[in-house]
């Protein structure tokens, strides 16, 4: 087919079902998030966190799954519409110059590419999420198809295409390095990506000659493996393992919940032993039992779990340690001087009843 302009590829393809279906689950995943407690304006790292965003403690660790989901999930209304606007303003060229199977792998290839390059540059402090990395590889492959049939097009539509998306590219990535909170080696990988993938998967009638077309597709295959081997090979160590970030507080969350029964049965012990219901012996055997023994297994339990200095829960894992320790210290001295005391009234008791 010869491009000879929008329109035509417009009535060769009138459909664009992938672009309406990527539309669609990224507003369901959002709508979804909603109902889990995600503002419309605002979402908290939390819970993104929980359902797949990228970050590199996580992803690192084995998650690497988050490089796909993250590309779903989004920081509020406004960031899900500005990135399904650019989406269907893109999409739909896109979907009907490469077809839709093509634009699925090149949507794909892209989004996974850029979360890949935040994960190497950007360090593992960020919550990243957003379907912005993709995008940017979809306005990559427009870019290149237009350069490709750059003498296959109407001149005049060719300009208007070929800066159009040049322009708000080059734009929004500049911006993307002055505005905070904005992904931009997300953007750049994507765009980069999308780049090489729309010259692998260039229509056969759109460019140079066969030959010349194979050789491209086959640098621009090699280029971009090379690429992801290379971020893959030196990526940076995480600071701390997430999976143990995540035992450890499950761990913490535990022990509160044990802490907080364990004090209501020490009042409870005490409200007994007042009322003249346990000996001082007695109450010495129930400390031990019921306080002494649950806080020393909290504390073996929380030593064993071995957090680098880095990881957030090591703070509080830390502080948890030396008070479980403390207060099983602290409940034994209490049930031995108890027992002192009960030992000391029985030798007064038994002296009182040798006297004549």
């Amino acid at each position: 087919m010869t491009t000879a302009s929008i329109d035509s590829l417009n009535q060769l393809h009138p459909r664009i079902p992938v672009t309406l279906t990527l539309i669609a689950l990224n507003g369901l995943v959002f709508l979804a998030m909603l109902t889990q407690g995600a503002g419309w304006w605002h979402v908290t790292t939390g819970l993104p966190l929980s359902w797949g965003a990228n970050f590199g403690p996580a992803t690192k660790d084995g998650e690497w799954w988050r490089l796909a989901s993250a590309m779903f999930l989004h920081f509020g209304v406004f960031h899900l519409g500005m990135n399904m606007f650019s989406l269907w303003d893109g999409g739909r060229l896109v979907e009907r110059m490469f077809g839709s199977a093509r634009f699925i792998l090149i949507y794909i290839a892209a989004g996974l590419t850029g979360n890949l390059l935040s994960l190497f540059a950007q360090g593992d402090q960020a919550v990243s999420a957003g379907a912005s990395g993709a995008i940017f590889g979809v306005y990559g492959a427009l870019i290149t198809y237009l350069w490709l049939a750059r003498h296959q097009q109407n001149a005049s539509e060719f300009k208007r295409l070929f800066w159009v998306a040049l322009i708000f590219s080059t734009l929004a990535i500049g911006l993307g390095f002055f505005i905070k909170g904005i992904d931009n080696y997300a953007h750049l990988g994507g765009l980069g990506g999308g780049l090489l993938m729309g010259l692998m998967l260039a229509p056969a009638d759109v460019g140079s000659p066969r030959p010349a077309k194979s050789q491209t597709r086959a640098l621009a295959g090699v280029g971009l493996m090379l690429a992801i081997t290379l971020m893959i090979l030196f990526m940076p160590d995480p600071p701390y393992r997430w999976s143990e970030e995540q035992r450890a507080q499950s761990e913490i969350n535990a022990f509160k919940n044990t802490d907080i029964r364990l004090n209501a049965e020490w009042h409870h012990l005490v409200d007994r032993a007042r009322q003249g219901e346990l000996t001082f012996d007695q109450l010495a055997g129930e400390i031990e039992t019921q306080i002494t023994i649950p806080y020393k297994n909290s504390f073996e339990q929380l030593s064993r779990l071995h957090l680098d200095p880095d990881a957030p829960s090591a703070p509080a894992l830390e502080a948890l340690s030396h008070y479980t320790e403390n207060r099983a210290k602290t409940s034994r001295a209490i049930a031995r001087a108890l027992r002192e005391k009960e030992l000391a009234r029985m030798r007064q008791s038994e002296g009182e009843t040798e006297r004549p």
